[in-house]
């Protein structure tokens, strides 16, 4: 699902106008964009939570040459899915015609 497809539904199911429903989705997405960028994690029930992992400066390695490269020490967002949306995800069978699409095995 794109943004513009979760603007979409949101406009359909709360019976509002699409730049409305936009607004609110902008609303939402920034509002936990700011909670992030302040280090606070997110949790939604039933859903997951968002929260920000500290990752420590290393030396890499350059693939194409074999050369060390330092890499500088940063933060980012983690999702953990939340239990009831696993067992949802689980329990719901795989359409059929879908397997290969995203990289995966094939009959």
């Amino acid at each position: 699902m794109t943004k513009s497809e979760l603007i979409d539904a949101v406009a359909q199911r709360s019976r509002i106008t699409k730049s409305r429903a936009e607004q609110v989705v902008n609303c939402v997405f920034d509002s936990m964009t700011q909670a992030l960028e302040k280090g606070e994690g997110i949790e939604i029930r039933g859903f997951g939570s968002f929260t920000v992992r500290h990752y420590k400066a290393y030396n890499g390695r350059n693939p194409r040459t074999g050369k060390p490269v330092p890499v500088p020490e940063k933060r980012l967002p983690f999702f953990k899915v939340g239990k009831e949306l696993k067992e949802l995800v689980n329990q719901t069978p795989v359409p059929t015609g879908t397997e290969g699409e995203d990289g995966g095995a094939t009959d």
